[in-house]
């Protein structure tokens, strides 16, 4: 098949990223693989999807990284979606805030356009485009959330951390990675005017209940098509994010350190309660963060992080990503017309 990955931009993508290492499982099973930052993505005249985009064959290459670098030393060519089998979208639009604006929607508008060509398109670019704030999240069951509130008023949000016993988590609407997230209680409280300011000059804030199990950072956990991701030998792609010392943000690029972690039932059952809504949304790939028995976020963007896990359990996980949208393929060709790109996504 020949797969596309859309990603931020060719200059910010690392080689031990989780894309690179999707493209680098996909290469190994001979597939044609291309990368295309958001900035290449273009509209043809003739009405399709075209884009200029790095690729490379006929090498052999022992690591991600290895072959990711290859892969950004070489020069552009271009492909247009009358060739595309698959077009993942793995670009971040929250990495684009205040730096590239057009960027945010790019992926998604292009992304609708290369689905007229019977193009696979993961996720489901007209369901991302809806996801592409926080606000996502609230359209899943109450039972799965802590307590929070959505709003730019002052005292509205000093309110609800009144409400809170003067303890709670203020974070952006848009934004990713453990940007802007504090934590605020009766030390800081002389800081929150200033905070809420702060948040405020991008957009709304979320106020969010703080949960006391958060001191002992998040758990990432993979859903594909819905469920758990696992080997075949029962491995799941999980993992505890710890936070650094004096830091209540548990993302790895924000200094978190990765654990390995038992799966359990509150897991299951929290990944069991999302999971309609995923499928239905055309939500391929996505990253749950878990703290006790709570969700805190989903992230159906770029999530990150399964290289480290299969590091640290010896699981090739990747590939079993890339087997699952070989099977999309499959029933794309046999089906041609018939299937939609957002029950195909989940299938």
């Amino acid at each position: 098949m020949k797969i596309a990955f859309i990603i931020n931009d060719h200059a910010t993508e690392k080689p031990n990223f989780t894309t690179p290492a999707l493209g680098f499982s996909a290469y190994k099973r001979e597939h044609e693989v291309y990368f295309i930052g958001v900035g290449e993505l273009a509209y043809a005249s003739d009405g399709h999807l075209s884009a200029r985009c790095k690729t490379i064959s006929g090498k052999n290459f022992k690591t991600q990284e290895t072959y990711f670098k290859a892969v950004q030393k070489e020069e552009f060519t271009r492909i247009t979606s009358k060739e595309l089998d698959v077009l993942f979208l793995r670009n971040d639009p929250s990495d684009e805030i205040n730096e590239r604006e057009w960027a945010q929607n790019a992926a998604f508008i292009f992304g609708e356009i290369a689905t007229r060509d019977n193009v696979i398109v993961l996720n489901h670019p007209s369901s991302l485009a809806g996801a592409v704030n926080k606000m996502y999240f609230q359209h899943f069951p109450e039972i799965l959330r802590p307590k929070t509130i959505i709003s730019r008023d002052h005292a509205e949000i000093k309110e609800f951390f009144a409400a809170q016993k003067n303890k709670m988590i203020l974070k952006p609407l848009q934004g990713s990675g453990g940007t802007n997230v504090f934590m605020m209680d009766k030390k800081n409280e002389h800081n929150l005017t200033q905070t809420i300011d702060a948040i405020c000059r991008d957009g709304f804030v979320i106020a969010q209940e703080y949960l006391p199990e958060a001191k002992n950072g998040d758990t990432r956990l993979f859903l594909m098509n819905g469920e758990p991701l696992k080997t075949p030998d029962g491995k799941y792609a999980i993992m505890q994010r710890v936070n650094a010392s004096g830091d209540i943000r548990s993302n790895i690029h924000a200094g978190g350190r990765p654990q390995k972690v038992k799966m359990n039932d509150t897991i299951l059952a929290l990944a069991e309660i999302v999971r309609p809504k995923l499928v239905q949304d055309g939500m391929f790939l996505v990253g749950i963060d878990i703290v006790g028995d709570k969700l805190m976020e989903i992230n159906v963007f770029s999530p990150g992080g399964l290289n480290v896990m299969g590091q640290m359990y010896d699981a090739d996980f990747a590939t079993e990503v890339i087997k699952s949208i070989e099977k999309k393929v499959h029933y794309n060709n046999v089906y041609e017309d018939y299937l939609f790109n957002s029950r195909l996504a989940t299938l």
